[in-house]
């Protein structure tokens, strides 16, 4: 394991700790799972950021995956405040960041850590998954690794997966966050991983690796405690 600590790590939680004593109050239109009412609420951005946010420690491990696989384009499902997309993008400054976003008050939010951190290579786009993912595609062509953490529902999850999968290059690497998120997390990533298109698959509890590689002849998954 890579522990070295990289100087990004210090400033993107220097972000993080200024939103956790943000007092602003945002409308917030969770068009996923992430709100059992599935409505318009307000909540502040110091809530948001104590209770929904990726952790550092699993936002360092996507940095220092996307540092191995050397993604010329990543893509993003779920801004949020967009610490990890930041993690992500500091990876490789000549890497491409495609991030979607379903709130336009949440991708405010996010801009302005950007723009904190000096980070040029991240476009966010907002609007409903079932629309931008469509864009997106139509404009990264083959993906090669995607970072999805929006909807927490089976069939939305599911319909993500089948659309990457036409757009997979056989190096692609797909990230699923909170596979045990709910009983229907949990079945859209039973379903996932046994697609006879995943080569390989790496359970690591809150996150769910899939990889397309046509090298190896026989499927494998893997459980790892991490």
């Amino acid at each position: 394991m890579d522990r070295k600590k990289y100087d990004c790590y210090e400033r993107i939680e220097a972000r993080r700790n200024r939103l956790k004593n943000d007092h602003r109050i945002l409308p917030i239109d969770d068009l996923g799972a992430g709100s059992s009412l599935l409505r318009e609420s307000r909540r502040s951005v110091g809530a948001i950021t104590r209770s929904s946010l990726k952790s550092p420690k699993y936002a360092r491990l996507l940095f220092r995956m996307a540092r191995y696989f050397k993604p010329g384009t990543i893509l993003e499902l779920g801004t949020s405040f967009g610490l990890t997309t930041a993690y992500l993008a500091s990876a490789d400054p000549n890497c491409r960041v495609l991030s979607l976003e379903g709130s336009t008050a949440i991708a405010e939010i996010a801009r302005e850590n950007f723009a904190a951190l000096e980070l040029k290579n991240i476009e966010i786009i907002e609007g409903d998954f079932s629309e931008t993912l469509t864009q997106a595609l139509s404009r990264t062509g083959p993906v090669e690794f995607v970072f999805i953490d929006g909807n927490h529902r089976k069939d939305p999850t599911l319909n993500y997966f089948k659309q990457l999968v036409e757009f997979n290059n056989h190096s692609t690497v797909l990230v699923f966050d909170d596979i045990y998120w709910s009983r229907e997390m949990e079945e859209a990533w039973v379903q996932i991983k046994s697609d006879p298109a995943v080569t390989l698959s790496v359970d690591l509890f809150f996150l769910g690796l899939v990889f397309f590689t046509p090298a190896i002849k026989f499927k494998q998954d893997f459980t790892i405690r991490f």
